[in-house]
């Protein structure tokens, strides 16, 4: 299964979290290019609020960046959907609709754009309960499902 997976869900494949989302492995996943920025600082935020040592947080974001750029033994990486014009415009409609935070109304305006051009892209990935409610009204199938979180 092809995930459109938000940060929030990305940030457990790399540090522990109450509640972990099984997204698969690359190239199955899609996420936006504020992944690129919203996953290193989650995770460099544990590190701030002593989580994680300096050392473990630096591990952590590497793996992600290999990940994000295909380094290492990953060679396809995740793939990134850049953010232009026409997802700013439906973010913005959808923050009036679902009363979204700005990056998460982002997030999903990019998954519904990407669900409309790559059919197999059948899930979407976050923990955010409003972000999940807002993906589900939208028509997208939730990872895990609703009854799991």
């Amino acid at each position: 299964m092809t995930v459109f997976a938000d940060s929030s869900a990305l940030v457990t494949r790399y540090a522990s979290e109450a509640e972990q989302v099984e997204l698969g492995s690359p190239p199955e996943i899609i996420v936006s290019v504020l992944a690129r920025v919203e996953v290193p600082s989650a995770i460099w935020r544990k590190q701030r609020m002593g989580e994680l040592s300096v050392a473990d947080a630096a591990i952590l974001v590497a793996a992600f960046e290999a990940d994000y750029h295909g380094l290492d033994a990953r060679p396809d990486g995740f793939v990134a959907v850049a953010v232009g014009p026409a997802i700013v415009e439906r973010a913005a409609r959808l923050v009036a609709v679902h009363a979204l935070r700005a990056y998460d109304a982002v997030q999903l305006a990019s998954a519904l754009s990407v669900t409309e051009v790559v059919p197999e892209c059948s899930g979407f990935a976050a923990l955010d309960r409003r972000l999940r409610a807002a993906a589900a009204a939208e028509g997208l199938a939730l990872v895990p499902p609703a009854e799991v979180c």
